[in-house]
């Protein structure tokens, strides 16, 4: 650790012994001392106060931008007027009663007009969303295989824990990755059933379906590989994925969770002109309410109808989370609030790239709709094995220092990346950009210094 970085730290213990003492009060009943996995970092995380537009408090009382937004679940920023109203009036009316009401033809119909499918069914997390979609695809295609990209995330179920964060030596070979269980209790039964490819490199993909015949019922994706910051498809590969999945006889699944609302007001078939045969949604067309959906063509959709595939839920449509989704849909993804969040975002991401390139920082600003990262790495990465290669300390160092400065550019770990909401104004980007200008000089010291020391060591 170098001492830029242990400096930053220290003022970070220093600003927050309430954040402190409630995370070892937590410790006592919570393993790591918080609800998710994700939201536990050393030496220990910042518990929140409340939140309100672009700005969240801290229990120390100290206000901050908001780029975390609770992992790009708010692109209405914190209480949305048109949410809190909408929520606030079915909280009186009844919330979950387990059976049918027009909100959720309503919703549907939204999501029908928005995205290319013609029929939704509805859940309450990412993780659901894309659990229903595999075993859609693998009752419509008569097979038990998906396909996944070496260091992708869709959520929490067996199908999808496997490869998401793989260490060397146990990934394997580059163009055909070593099924990788993502924790324990992963049945081996389970990994057989999941083939990996690398992302932007389709002879991978093809070479899974040679190696797979007739057996791979479904390709699952992030268009944007958004568990290693953001890692960008490279020109005609989503395209070549369409057609690798139509040869077979696959379906190509768009995980949306977190590109549906944020990358555009269609996402990332309007985004990148591909259409999928399935979409999974949630985080934020749920408003900060529990909300998701997963759609598809009305044959695929079909067999629910059928009573050949089994999709239930206690939860699902809660009225007040529905409630949630139909302001979003109709008064927060609006095309004038994407033209705003846009015009943030170029702000932004120039702002970002002209501070580097002036401090001399290695690194290079990834960008596309309302999510951005700054990926400290010389060149663009394709793949997750490209991202393994960042030097954490230094990802750390720029974390720590934007946080102490009233910045949250993103949430804690390397591998996520910032959110702008519609609620965040240009006077928000102009602070983020001051502090980041304070920040980069220190940080491309300490990448120089670290680099040397480097060189020093391989030279021994």
């Amino acid at each position: 650790m170098h001492d830029a970085l242990k400096k930053e730290i220290a003022t970070y213990e220093k600003r927050t012994p309430k954040s402190a003492a409630a995370h070892k009060r937590a410790l006592e009943r919570i393993p790591l001392g918080v609800a998710s996995n994700y939201r536990h970092y050393e030496p220990y995380p910042l518990f929140v106060q409340d939140g309100k537009g672009s700005k969240i408090h801290d229990i120390d009382g100290h206000e901050y931008i908001d780029h975390n937004l609770c992992f790009g679940a708010l692109m209405a920023g914190h209480c949305h007027p048109a949410v809190v109203k909408a929520v606030e009036q079915k909280l009186h009316e009844g919330t979950t009663f387990g059976m049918p009401h027009d909100m959720e033809w309503e919703l549907a119909d939204e999501i029908c007009k928005r995205y290319p499918v013609e029929m939704v069914r509805f859940g309450s997390s990412g993780t659901e969303v894309t659990m229903h979609a595999c075993r859609i695809a693998r009752a419509a295609t008569g097979r038990d295989k998906i396909l996944k990209f070496e260091g992708a995330y869709h959520g929490l179920h067996d199908t999808a824990l496997v490869s998401v964060k793989p260490k060397d030596p146990e990934y394997g070979d580059p163009d055909a990755p070593t099924s990788v269980p993502g924790g324990g209790g992963i049945p081996k039964a389970s990994l057989a059933n999941v083939v990996v490819a690398a992302f932007n490199n389709l002879p991978s993909v093809e070479r899974r379906f040679r190696e797979n015949p007739g057996q791979i019922a479904a390709i699952i994706l992030e268009p944007i590989l958004m568990n290693v910051g953001l890692c960008i498809p490279q020109p005609g590969f989503l395209k070549g994925l369409r057609d690798i999945a139509t040869k077979n006889g696959a379906l190509l699944i768009f995980d949306e969770v977190k590109t549906g609302a944020k990358l555009a007001w269609g996402g990332a078939s309007e985004f990148f002109g591909v259409k999928p045969d399935m979409i999974c949604l949630a985080k934020s067309i749920g408003g900060g309410m529990p909300l998701a959906a997963f759609g598809a063509s009305r044959p695929v959709m079909d067999l629910i109808a059928q009573h050949k595939v089994f999709h239930g839920g206690t939860y699902n449509t809660n009225r007040a989370a529905m409630a949630a989704g139909l302001a979003m849909f109709r008064e927060v993804l609006t095309r004038e609030n994407y033209a705003h969040v846009d015009k943030l975002s170029k702000k932004l991401t120039e702002g970002y790239r002209a501070i580097v390139k002036k401090s001399g920082l290695q690194a290079y600003v990834a960008s596309a709709g309302v999510n951005g990262a700054l990926m400290l790495y010389p060149q663009e990465i394709r793949n997750y094995r490209d991202w393994t290669k960042i030097d954490i300390d230094l990802w750390r160092h720029y974390w720590f220092a934007m946080v102490n400065r009233g910045v949250l550019p993103q949430p804690y770990w390397w591998d996520e990346q910032w959110t702008i909401s519609v609620q965040h104004t240009e006077a928000d980007m102009d602070k983020h950009l001051a502090v980041f200008d304070e920040v980069a000089p220190a940080l491309a010291a300490a990448q120089l210094e670290r680099g040397a020391l480097y060189v020093g060591a391989a030279g021994h």
